[in-house]
């Protein structure tokens, strides 16, 4: 049996009661989705299943989809402690016949060990499944690494625009986790973020929500650079289950001739492995060149279409999935 929760108040409460440790999976992150990560004309919606717990966004005139945004980098039904494969299995059934003809679940791990039981358990109820490539995701083991070890490793380039920007004087960093720093430390972000490269937020108040949530949970890490008064670059971590990971990160192109990006992002990772001793860093979302300068994993994150070939709505996005792989086969 499947129960639809559409309160706000009580779809926070459950989740969490039943969140994990890790970033995108924690109380603080659903809270900062409910909060400011909402596509206007969209409402949040949970099903309650005995094993899991499946956290969606109903979209106006459109199939549900799973909760998540731009921002997200992982996401996954919350399942119940000491659920096993019988378990995952009963959960994809039971959503499935809760929510036919159509399901999208976006940022999934596609070596998640759950994940081949709940699509089989989808397919038992009766509809088709096809999974597609949705994003890379580039992350780096460093339990037990020092700031010198993880730099000497790097590439060589690196390792010398580091140096030479490093000496020279007139920048500051600052190191925000919280207490009387943390307005002044998002509205420097914000300033930063604004005077960058980087296209206007498509969720304009989440980072700040996201921010504040994430200090009251000892996760933040809000890394700054500055040029006298003026900050001029500014990155946000998120440091939670040994993991560190960064969401947004952004310079201004102003002061380039200083590397500011790079030598924040060195400051940063410097920090977060002699003082913090982080087991990983993350790079969130994307395969963008300069992550693989300071990482050498890369692990595929996936989308998964549940759909049924009885309905027209879930016949023509499977067949519009089929037709854009074989599409993309063709072209490489």
């Amino acid at each position: 049996m499947v129960r639809s929760e559409t309160d706000p108040a009580a779809i926070t409460r459950l989740l969490a009661a039943a969140a994990r440790p890790e970033t995108f999976l924690a109380p603080w992150w659903w809270r900062s989705m409910l909060a400011a990560g909402i596509p206007e004309g969209a409402a949040p919606r949970l099903l309650v299943h005995a094993a899991a717990l499946l956290p969606l966004l109903d979209m106006k005139g459109q199939p549900a989809q799973s909760l998540t945004g731009p921002y997200t980098a992982l996401f996954q039904p919350l399942f119940a402690a000491g659920t096993t494969a019988p378990d995952w299995h009963d959960a994809g059934a039971a959503f499935a016949c809760t929510l036919r003809p159509l399901l999208r679940l976006d940022a999934l791990d596609a070596d998640a060990p759950w994940l081949p039981p709940f699509i089989a358990g989808a397919r038992a109820a009766g509809l088709r499944a096809a999974t597609f490539a949705h994003f890379g995701n580039w992350h780096e083991p460093a339990a037990g690494r020092s700031w010198a070890e993880y730099l000497a490793a790097r590439p060589g380039g690196l390792r010398e625009t580091i140096r030479r920007k490093s000496r020279k004087p007139g920048t500051e960093f600052t190191l925000v986790t919280g207490g009387p720093g943390l307005e002044p430390g998002i509205a420097a972000y914000e300033d930063v973020y604004a005077r960058s490269w980087k296209i206007p937020e498509p969720f304009p108040d989440f980072n700040a929500t996201l921010m504040r949530e994430a200090a009251a949970a000892g996760a933040l890490r809000l890394g700054l650079l500055h040029a006298g008064p003026v900050a001029i670059a500014a990155q946000l971590w998120i440091v939670s289950d040994g993991i560190a990971g960064v969401l947004k990160l952004a310079h201004d192109e102003a002061h380039k001739a200083l590397s500011p990006g790079t030598i924040l992002t060195a400051r940063m990772i410097a920090h977060l492995l002699d003082t913090e001793r982080v087991a990983a860093l993350d790079f969130g979302r994307g395969d963008d060149p300069y992550k693989q300068l300071w990482t050498t994993r890369r692990r595929q994150r996936i989308g998964l279409l549940l759909a049924s070939l009885w309905h027209p709505a879930g016949a023509a996005t499977l067949l519009r999935q089929s037709l854009g792989a074989l599409k993309r086969r063709l072209a490489r």
